[in-house]
């Protein structure tokens, strides 16, 4: 079954090596709360907040190995009073889990973003 995965973090600078670091801290976390495969991989679709444009979150593609999985980048619409230097991230893969069981990941100050979602991260 075809399933989504959604996560987010705070970048902490408009910096090309902090937005990669960032992007890297949640993608593993996204791979290891879900066992995901990148095998089994169908796209991965980040969106930005308008304040971070020093480089592609999927610039990260690389340093997990997915060199072959389609990624696509794009901005969030510009909320007033939403939070700063946020990346977020939706990964469509195959999983036997039921939808209850995946484990979306909103790292750090993002929780705030979805408390209705628990995760164990930090």
């Amino acid at each position: 079954m075809l399933r989504g995965v959604r996560g987010a973090i705070q970048v902490e600078a408009n910096d090309a090596t902090a937005i990669v670091i960032a992007t890297e801290k949640l993608m593993l976390a996204l791979i290891e709360a879900n066992a995901i495969d990148k095998k089994q991989v169908s796209a991965v679709i980040f969106t930005v907040t308008p304040d971070l444009n020093a480089t592609f979150p999927a610039e990260v593609r690389n340093k997990i190995h997915w060199e072959v999985v389609p990624f696509l980048c794009s901005q969030e619409i510009p909320v007033r009073n939403a939070m700063e230097r946020i990346i977020r991230v939706l990964v469509l893969f195959e999983t036997d889990l039921p939808q209850e069981k995946i484990s979306h990941q909103y790292l750090g100050t993002t929780q705030k973003l979805r408390p209705d979602l628990k995760n164990d991260s930090s």
